[in-house]
């Protein structure tokens, strides 16, 4: 089924052809040189995740803001505690680095979403493109990427708040793989079918062969060359090495309990697989942070489960010495209210808070083991050294070797550019020079 958000495997297929064969529309990704980083890993906490209880504890402020939450622990870097409920992230801290400061002020999940994946603020008549789509365009086929597997996969389902591509259109959405990661078989929309084994894949398709006589007859005729070319990049992704890229049975069960067998877990191992594919551009869709209700009893289960995918993912990346050009990146669209509502009908809930929250970004030439900004004592507002999205991810595009001043593809010629500036009318706190090499 395709959605409006997602590439479908015709989609996919037809996108493949048409850059490996060189016919790529538009201009070339020309405004792309080679960078620190050669792939993106987006850990999207879907619906915000707090601060105060992940990355930036207050225990001092006290039990109406922190909680339970009331002892945060020391990591491997001197100086960074982290949650109480993230011990095997606090082990990984000299890998990642720590934004305490980031903010739009915004509290709305549709808009936020959209500033904190674009690095553009709405109402300017575009629907801007978000990070996935334009590294799509500067890392994918139209400069040169060859890989069958789509240069920007989401797992396992877009957020649908806005099109990811926005105004560059088709060409550059994700492809998003459906199914559930931690199942026996990973169904993935177009690529793997549950119960249908290779040998009848096979038989299908040399069925189809012998009931298929007007290609036979017009054997050179350019446009069957095409549909031709199509069906075996198909079969390459159902039955070849490409689509099995998605099958974690094959990685050492040692390996997959680090993970977790959850689909979170099941998902961070997947897109390692990718990266180690080459694929440009992989999120991971982590749903279930909005927490307007019961807020601790919903992350005393999630948080483990997030600290043992995401550590593990980082450790594996270097093991693999994958994390000097892969960029993890972990964040929302928001926080939540600092001041826990404890009365009915919340009994404990957080709220959106866009005025400051947190974000960590690791590898890709992003050093670890720092802290960048500063909230207040109680994890309202910003105290120090404020950073915007357009911030975050103009670092990223920079790490990425993307000319941040290239222009976008624009349905109607107008002459926009990968990122904006002071010029835009945006604020801008600068970019993470100080984690940068």
């Amino acid at each position: 089924m395709k959605t409006q958000n997602s590439l479908t495997r015709r989609d996919m297929l037809q996108l493949s052809a048409a850059g490996i064969g060189g016919m790529a529309f538009g201009a070339r990704g020309e405004a792309a040189k080679p960078g620190k980083a050669r792939s993106v890993i987006q850990i999207w906490m879907w619906g915000g995740p707090s601060h105060l209880d992940t990355f930036d504890p207050k225990p001092g402020a006290g039990a109406d803001y922190c909680g339970p939450y009331t002892t945060p622990i020391a990591t491997n870097v001197d100086g960074i505690r982290i949650c109480q409920k993230l011990p095997l992230l606090a082990k990984q801290a000299d890998k990642f680095s720590i934004i305490r400061s980031m903010t739009h002020g915004n509290n709305a999940h549709e808009t936020a979403s959209y500033i904190t994946q674009t690095g553009r603020l709405p109402g300017t008549g575009d629907s801007f493109p978000c990070a996935g789509a334009v590294v799509s365009r500067f890392r994918g086929y139209d400069a040169g990427y060859e890989g069958l597997l789509p240069p920007y996969i989401v797992l396992t389902k877009p957020q649908g708040r806005f099109s990811e591509s926005g105004f560059m259109g088709l060409r550059y959405k994700p492809f998003a793989t459906g199914g559930k990661p931690s199942a026996p078989v990973f169904a993935v929309e177009g690529i793997v079918q549950q119960g249908i084994t290779e040998a009848r894949q096979r038989g299908r398709r040399e069925l189809l062969h012998n009931l298929e006589t007007l290609g036979r007859k017009m054997e050179g005729n350019p446009a069957f060359g095409k549909m031709d070319q199509c069906e075996d990049l198909a079969y390459e992704l159902i039955l070849g090495d490409a689509g099995k890229v998605f099958d974690i049975k094959t990685e050492d069960p040692k390996l997959r309990e680090r993970y977790g067998r959850s689909d979170f877990g099941a998902s961070c191992l997947i897109a390692r697989r990718l990266v180690e594919r080459g694929v440009p551009y992989v999120t991971i869709n982590y749903n279930g942070w909005d927490t307007h209700k019961k807020h601790f009893e919903i992350v005393n289960r999630k948080l483990p489960e997030m600290d043992r995918g995401f550590a593990t993912l980082l450790e594996d990346l270097a093991d693999r010495g994958l994390l000097e050009s892969t960029i993890v990146w972990w964040g929302g669209e928001f926080g939540r209210t600092p001041k826990i509502m404890w009365d009915a009908p919340w009994n404990g809930g957080r709220s959106h808070h866009g005025k400051c929250f947190t974000h960590v970004v690791a590898g890709g030439g992003f050093a670890g083991g720092h802290v960048i900004g500063a909230s207040d004592e109680k994890g309202m507002e910003v105290a120090d050294r404020p950073v915007y999205p357009w911030d975050l991810i103009g670092s990223i595009y920079e790490q990425m070797g993307i000319d941040t001043t290239a222009r976008l593809p624009h349905p109607q010629g107008l002459d926009v550019r990968v990122s904006p500036t002071e010029a835009d009318g945006m604020a801008m706190g600068g970019r993470l020079r100080e984690i940068m090499s």
